[in-house]
């Protein structure tokens, strides 16, 4: 029987959920917020108290048992995306899982496995491809804006501090700023260009946690596109740099990746594309996962392209120096 709303149990309700994507769940259309979970109870209680939510747990297996909640947002830390997503599809829940979709590209290959096996829908949070920003970019793109594109440069240049967030710790994270940062990024660019042939990069760990903290990757795709990116997480604050240019016969296009411009120069002459990113920053996207989930379109970002990002980063920094 197909479902007439979509009634939702959170699992991690923490600062990700605070305000990129758990109001959105009350504010979509045939979209119903029933349930928070947090291991900590007191930080699940307030949560829910501040967003008149009816439910808090501190177990996500309450989550599982509610037979009114028929959907799954896992917006826990990447190590445990895998078991809670494999727990909700036994629950014959639906998920809407965040990213980076797990820690590494094997625990995807069993996720998408078990996917293809299961009655129930799985969607990873690539939520940019949502925001009018990024469609504009897409539109652009697919418009032959600036003829055909040749190559991509991203540059991505921060000044992390070295602290214990779990982000520095490939065993909860899968490892560090790049695998939460760059999911983003080369999402996009096979949202755009779709199939690659080849991706090869080298990675170096320059200080005392084992993550990749330089990363230097190219993606060759089957159109004749190509990609070239840098990201560094050490960079001293007066040389942080934000940006994407793709490279066309007629002109470019280029953004900062994390702002909220788009540039298109054809000619010496640009003009500047203006927007305004919504409050909570996953509702475009959320609104459309639950129309998937209802039947109403196809799937906005499948289990098949988390596995082909997990790829990618894997072959961007399985060349690591230390």
């Amino acid at each position: 029987m197909q479902e007439k709303n979509i009634c939702w149990g959170i699992i991690g309700c923490g600062d990700v959920a605070e305000v990129k994507s758990g109001p959105a769940f009350q504010q979509c259309e045939s979209s119903k917020l029933l349930a928070v979970m947090r291991r900590d109870a007191l930080k699940a209680k307030d949560f829910a108290e501040r967003h008149q939510v009816p439910l808090w747990y501190d177990d996500a297996t309450n989550i599982l048992k509610n037979e009114e909640i028929n959907a799954v947002y896992i917006a826990t830390p990447p190590s445990t995306h895998l078991h809670y997503a494999l727990k909700s599809l036994d629950a014959k829940k639906n998920v809407y899982l965040e990213k980076p979709m797990v820690i590494s590209a094997s625990e995807a290959t069993l996720l998408k496995e078990i996917v293809s096996k299961s009655n129930n829908k799985l969607v990873v949070a690539h939520y940019r491809r949502e925001l009018p920003m990024f469609k504009k970019i897409k539109e652009l793109v697919t418009n032959n804006s600036i003829g055909d594109i040749h190559f991509i440069d991203l540059k991505y240049l921060r000044a992390h501090k070295e602290d214990a967030n779990w982000r520095l710790n490939p065993e909860i994270s899968g490892g560090g700023h790049f695998h939460d940062i760059a999911p983003h990024q080369i999402d996009l660019m096979y949202h755009l260009f779709k199939d690659y042939k080849v991706a090869k990069g080298f990675s170096t760990n320059q200080t005392e946690n084992n993550t990749s903290n330089t990363v230097n990757g190219i993606i060759n795709f089957k159109n004749g596109v190509q990609f070239r990116g840098v990201w560094c997480f050490n960079m001293p604050k007066e040389l942080e740099e934000d940006s994407c240019i793709f490279y066309g016969s007629n002109g470019t296009i280029s953004c900062s990746f994390f702002g909220n411009e788009v540039q298109l120069t054809i000619d010496k002459k640009t003009k500047t594309f203006h927007f305004e990113h919504p409050k909570h920053v996953q509702q475009p996207f959320i609104q459309e996962v639950t129309n998937y989930f209802l039947g109403l379109r196809t799937n906005p970002c499948s289990v098949e392209e988390g596995l082909i990002v997990h790829q990618i980063m894997d072959a961007f920094t399985k060349n690591k120096k230390n």
